[in-house]
Formats: C-alpha cells, structure tokens, sequence
C-alpha cells in the first residue's frame, strides 16, 4: 500500500469532506453524550468536523492529530465558525496528556488508522471514571449502480494498492479493542443517511480520500480528477445528486 498523508489532502478535507449529519449529534444525546461544558478529546481529529461540531454545542473539546496541515485547516475552519477548540499535535496511542480529564474521548472516521488496542488503552486512562469512549464512522455506501460504486472501480484503476473499497459502513473490530482495554456495557447503532453533492463537491470529497490525494503523486491524481469528472458527466449528470451513507457508532464506558 502507498504511504497515506492525509496532509496533503488537508484543502480538499477542509471544503469538500461532509461533517457528521446533526441526526449523529442527536443520537450522542439520547446516550446523554457531548452535553454543554462536557470535557471532550477528539482523537485523529483532521480538519476538526466532530470537534467543532461538538464545540458548538457547548463541548470543551481538545482536538488531536498527528498531521500539522490538518489542524492548521481546523483551526481556520474554527475561525470562520466562531467556536474555540485546543489544538495538539500528538499521537492517538501517546497523547502525553495527564490521566482521567476527560468525560469523553471520540474518534471520528479514523479508528481504523491506529493501533487500536493501543489507542483504547490510552483512552481508557485518559478518561475519568464513568467516562465513555465513542468510535463513530461515516462512510459512503456503493451499492450496485451507484455514483459510490463508480468512483471506487476508479480509484482502483488508478491505485490498485487502495485497500477502501467495498464497504458497507459496519466496523467491528473497535469492539474487541474496547473490551480488551477494559471498558463495559458496549453498545452500537447504525443508521443511512442521504448526504448530498455537487459534482464538484463529490470531485473534492474523491480527492480528499485515501486512495487518491492522500496516497497518489500529483501528477496522478490530476489525471484520476480529469476521468473522474468526465465519468460524472457522462453515467450521473445530475447535479447535485445524493449518496447514501451509514452511520455507525459505537460506544463503551470506563467503569466507575
């Protein structure tokens, strides 16, 4: 596989990767998660979509990411919402921040980057007692025909390394790293969502994946954007159309 640095991708991420949906933040409160002047790390937090979201209702959220490009496009993006979160630079597995000060840790859409068992470990002494960890994904589904589908045949015409394609928008393996870490009383939920795009908006969401901008030269992903652009005009030539999404959640609590 191609070495992935979601670094340079960091403008496509910033304008064109489509933050969680508000359904997302509705199920995090049925869980009584994320509630006003909760203490919130965001791990693998990229150009800072859950963080702010999270900031915005009331959070006090630090963001952590091992890619400067990245927090230097969340702190930008924080600029223009009006909402203030605490940027680090540091690893998922060692944060080097002090134990048990957080209410929540959450990972969005970026679990499967870490050393998993490692990760939640730290979590685990991150949080305080009674404390919840949240792994939430966001993926695109490609059923059969589908805009998604399409995109993904080519990528891997382009990068037949991409290890993305096929998905279906479940992630299992956060429930044995979870568990083995220590934590209890896990639970998930899923559900679809329609996010909507322009051609150019999907163009931007395709580059800013890690199987194009994050892993391909620049040379190549122009030339993957060109066919791209063209296989939109030609089989999906609506504009703007919608792409079925899942999301997935899943949560374990730090025992009291």
């Amino acid at each position: 596989m191609n070495t992935i640095d979601f670094g340079l991708t960091a403008d496509d991420y910033r304008i064109h990767r489509a933050g969680f949906p508000d359904a997302f933040y509705d199920r995090l409160a049925a869980w009584g998660l994320g509630g006003a002047g909760s203490r919130v790390l965001d791990l693998g937090t990229g150009t800072g979509t859950l963080a702010r979201g999270l900031a915005q209702r009331g959070c006090r959220v630090t963001g952590l990411d091992i890619a400067p490009a990245m927090l230097a496009a969340a702190r930008a993006l924080d600029q223009e919402a009006g909402v203030e979160v605490q940027y680090l630079a540091a690893a998922a597995e060692h944060t080097g921040l002090p134990d048990a000060q957080f209410d929540l840790v959450c990972a969005g859409q970026c679990w499967h980057w870490f050393d998993g068992p490692a990760a939640a470990r730290e979590a685990g002494r991150l949080l305080r007692p009674g404390g919840t960890l949240l792994i939430a994904h966001y993926d695109w589904l490609p059923l059969p025909g589908s805009v998604a589908e399409a995109s993904e045949q080519l990528i891997l015409a382009h990068n037949p390394q991409w290890r993305g394609a096929g998905g279906c928008g479940i992630h299992t393996a956060g429930f044995a790293h979870l568990a083995e870490a220590g934590f209890i009383a896990l639970e998930s939920q899923s559900f679809d969502h329609a996010q909507r795009y322009t051609h150019e908006g999907w163009r931007g969401r395709i580059r800013a994946s890690a199987g194009v901008s994050a892993s391909l030269d620049e040379a190549a992903v122009a030339k993957f954007d060109a066919e791209h652009a063209q296989l939109l005009a030609e089989r999906f030539p609506v504009d703007p159309f919608d792409v079925p999404h899942r999301m997935f959640l899943l949560i374990g609590r730090k025992p009291a």
